[in-house]
Protein backbone atom coordinates (compact mmCIF):
# COMPACT_ATOMS: atom_id res chain seq x y z
CA UNK A 1 0.00 0.00 0.00
CA UNK A 2 1.24 3.35 -1.05
CA UNK A 3 2.14 6.04 2.00
CA UNK A 4 1.70 9.48 0.73
CA UNK A 5 3.90 12.66 2.35
CA UNK A 6 2.57 16.57 0.54
CA UNK A 7 5.62 18.16 0.89
CA UNK A 8 5.07 22.21 0.93
CA UNK A 9 8.47 23.63 -1.07
CA UNK A 10 9.93 27.13 0.05
CA UNK A 11 6.92 28.53 1.14
CA UNK A 12 8.55 30.93 3.63
CA UNK A 13 8.22 34.74 3.66
CA UNK A 14 11.69 35.85 2.26
CA UNK A 15 10.17 34.04 -1.05
CA UNK A 16 6.72 34.34 -1.04
CA UNK A 17 5.04 37.12 1.88
CA UNK A 18 4.18 40.53 0.18
CA UNK A 19 6.79 42.13 2.51
CA UNK A 20 9.78 39.64 2.07
CA UNK A 21 12.84 40.34 -0.72
CA UNK A 22 11.30 37.77 -3.59
CA UNK A 23 7.43 38.01 -2.44
CA UNK A 24 7.72 42.04 -3.51
CA UNK A 25 9.13 41.53 -7.09
CA UNK A 26 7.82 39.53 -10.16
CA UNK A 27 7.88 35.50 -7.74
CA UNK A 28 5.45 36.70 -5.16
CA UNK A 29 3.65 39.31 -8.12
CA UNK A 30 2.96 35.21 -9.67
CA UNK A 31 2.38 33.97 -6.23
CA UNK A 32 -0.73 36.27 -5.59
CA UNK A 33 -2.03 36.32 -9.20
CA UNK A 34 -2.27 32.64 -9.02
CA UNK A 35 -3.87 32.58 -5.61
CA UNK A 36 -0.73 30.02 -4.40
CA UNK A 37 -1.17 30.63 -1.10
CA UNK A 38 -4.60 29.87 -0.73
CA UNK A 39 -4.71 26.84 -2.81
CA UNK A 40 -1.41 25.52 -0.72
CA UNK A 41 -3.87 25.92 2.26
CA UNK A 42 -6.76 24.12 0.66
CA UNK A 43 -4.29 21.27 -0.71
CA UNK A 44 -2.82 21.31 3.12
CA UNK A 45 -6.48 20.46 4.58
CA UNK A 46 -6.92 18.07 1.97
CA UNK A 47 -3.94 15.98 2.98
CA UNK A 48 -4.54 16.12 6.03
CA UNK A 49 -8.42 14.97 5.51
CA UNK A 50 -6.83 11.84 3.78
CA UNK A 51 -4.31 10.94 6.31
CA UNK A 52 -1.56 11.79 4.38
CA UNK A 53 1.90 13.10 6.09
CA UNK A 54 2.90 16.36 5.48
CA UNK A 55 6.49 18.18 5.50
CA UNK A 56 7.83 21.46 4.75
CA UNK A 57 10.73 22.63 3.18
CA UNK A 58 13.08 25.42 3.57
CA UNK A 59 16.19 26.84 2.50
CA UNK A 60 18.01 28.08 5.13
CA UNK A 61 21.73 29.34 6.24
CA UNK A 62 22.92 29.37 9.62
CA UNK A 63 24.09 32.88 10.63
CA UNK A 64 27.23 32.95 9.78
CA UNK A 65 26.73 31.61 6.37
CA UNK A 66 29.00 28.73 6.51
CA UNK A 67 26.77 26.36 4.31
CA UNK A 68 26.03 28.77 1.71
CA UNK A 69 28.12 28.48 -1.34
CA UNK A 70 29.53 31.73 -2.85
CA UNK A 71 29.93 30.78 -6.16
CA UNK A 72 26.33 30.30 -6.69
CA UNK A 73 24.31 32.29 -8.79
CA UNK A 74 21.10 31.61 -6.58
CA UNK A 75 22.83 31.80 -3.47
CA UNK A 76 26.06 33.88 -3.20
CA UNK A 77 23.95 37.14 -2.65
CA UNK A 78 22.13 35.79 0.11
CA UNK A 79 24.69 36.70 2.99
CA UNK A 80 24.98 40.68 1.85
CA UNK A 81 21.22 41.18 2.05
CA UNK A 82 20.39 39.05 5.06
CA UNK A 83 18.01 36.19 3.29
CA UNK A 84 17.39 32.22 3.62
CA UNK A 85 18.93 33.32 7.92
CA UNK A 86 17.33 30.53 9.77
CA UNK A 87 15.14 31.39 13.32
CA UNK A 88 14.15 35.10 11.34
CA UNK A 89 10.79 35.94 10.19
CA UNK A 90 12.08 35.44 6.27
CA UNK A 91 12.63 31.67 6.47
CA UNK A 92 10.01 31.10 8.90
CA UNK A 93 6.47 29.29 6.73
CA UNK A 94 3.99 31.58 5.54
CA UNK A 95 1.13 32.96 8.19
CA UNK A 96 -1.70 31.80 6.11
CA UNK A 97 -0.15 28.38 5.60
CA UNK A 98 -1.14 25.99 8.50
CA UNK A 99 2.03 24.21 10.22
CA UNK A 100 1.97 21.36 12.49
CA UNK A 101 4.33 20.18 15.41
CA UNK A 102 4.04 16.93 14.20
CA UNK A 103 5.01 17.67 10.51
CA UNK A 104 8.07 16.96 9.28
CA UNK A 105 10.99 19.72 8.66
CA UNK A 106 13.73 19.75 6.22
CA UNK A 107 15.69 22.49 5.80
CA UNK A 108 18.16 22.63 2.85
CA UNK A 109 21.03 24.65 1.42
CA UNK A 110 21.21 23.77 -1.91
CA UNK A 111 17.93 24.04 -4.70
CA UNK A 112 17.43 20.29 -4.18
CA UNK A 113 15.37 19.27 -0.83
CA UNK A 114 17.35 15.94 -0.84
CA UNK A 115 21.04 17.16 -1.04
CA UNK A 116 22.57 16.84 2.23
CA UNK A 117 19.35 16.63 4.46
CA UNK A 118 17.71 14.06 6.43
CA UNK A 119 14.74 14.44 3.79
CA UNK A 120 15.18 11.04 2.74
CA UNK A 121 16.02 9.65 5.96
CA UNK A 122 12.29 10.52 7.44
CA UNK A 123 10.50 9.72 4.33
CA UNK A 124 12.64 6.41 4.47
CA UNK A 125 11.66 6.02 8.08
CA UNK A 126 8.06 6.92 7.36
CA UNK A 127 7.61 4.50 5.03
CA UNK A 128 6.56 7.35 2.03
CA UNK A 129 6.49 5.41 -1.68
CA UNK A 130 4.38 8.74 -2.99
CA UNK A 131 5.23 12.13 -3.13
CA UNK A 132 3.08 14.99 -3.85
CA UNK A 133 4.98 18.18 -3.83
CA UNK A 134 4.18 21.92 -4.36
CA UNK A 135 5.81 25.55 -3.82
CA UNK A 136 8.25 28.30 -5.29
CA UNK A 137 9.81 28.31 -7.47
CA UNK A 138 8.54 25.59 -10.18
CA UNK A 139 11.73 26.14 -12.34
CA UNK A 140 14.16 25.50 -9.46
CA UNK A 141 13.12 23.27 -5.95
CA UNK A 142 9.64 21.98 -7.44
CA UNK A 143 11.80 20.80 -10.53
CA UNK A 144 14.83 19.17 -8.77
CA UNK A 145 12.69 17.77 -5.88
CA UNK A 146 10.78 16.39 -9.18
CA UNK A 147 14.11 15.06 -10.67
CA UNK A 148 15.33 13.70 -7.20
CA UNK A 149 12.45 12.29 -6.34
CA UNK A 150 11.92 10.37 -9.36
CA UNK A 151 15.26 8.80 -9.26
CA UNK A 152 14.91 7.56 -5.94
CA UNK A 153 12.17 5.47 -7.31
CA UNK A 154 8.92 7.84 -5.22
CA UNK A 155 6.20 7.96 -7.15
CA UNK A 156 5.57 11.85 -7.82
CA UNK A 157 2.66 13.94 -8.50
CA UNK A 158 2.96 18.01 -8.67
CA UNK A 159 0.34 20.40 -8.23
CA UNK A 160 0.27 22.73 -10.69
CA UNK A 161 -2.20 25.11 -9.38
CA UNK A 162 -0.01 25.58 -6.32
CA UNK A 163 3.42 26.74 -7.94
CA UNK A 164 4.80 29.07 -9.41
CA UNK A 165 7.59 30.76 -10.99
CA UNK A 166 9.29 34.48 -11.89
CA UNK A 167 6.48 34.16 -15.07
CA UNK A 168 3.48 32.51 -16.23
CA UNK A 169 5.80 31.40 -19.33
CA UNK A 170 8.77 30.52 -16.77
CA UNK A 171 6.28 28.12 -14.75
CA UNK A 172 4.45 26.86 -18.06
CA UNK A 173 7.99 25.72 -19.23
CA UNK A 174 9.30 24.09 -16.11
CA UNK A 175 6.07 21.92 -15.80
CA UNK A 176 6.47 20.79 -19.01
CA UNK A 177 10.07 19.52 -18.63
CA UNK A 178 8.63 17.45 -15.71
CA UNK A 179 5.89 15.60 -17.25
CA UNK A 180 8.18 12.48 -18.13
CA UNK A 181 9.05 12.27 -14.13
CA UNK A 182 5.99 12.88 -12.67
CA UNK A 183 1.99 13.13 -12.78
CA UNK A 184 0.96 16.92 -12.87
CA UNK A 185 -1.96 17.28 -11.29
CA UNK A 186 -4.43 20.42 -9.46
CA UNK A 187 -5.11 21.08 -5.57
CA UNK A 188 -8.61 19.91 -6.84
CA UNK A 189 -7.67 16.69 -8.82
CA UNK A 190 -5.27 15.13 -6.84
CA UNK A 191 -6.26 12.63 -4.44
CA UNK A 192 -4.18 12.25 -1.18
CA UNK A 193 -5.19 8.63 -0.17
Amino acid sequence: MSKTIYLVLDMQNDLIHAEGPSGKGPLGEQVRERGIIARTSLALQKARAAGALVGFVRVGFSAHYHECPPNSPVFSGAPAAGLFKLGEWGTAIHQDIEVRETDLQIVKHRVSPFYSTTLEAQLRAQGVTRIVCSGVSTQAVVQAAVRDAHDRDYEVVVLDDCCAAHSAQEHANSIDSIRRFCRVETSESVTFA
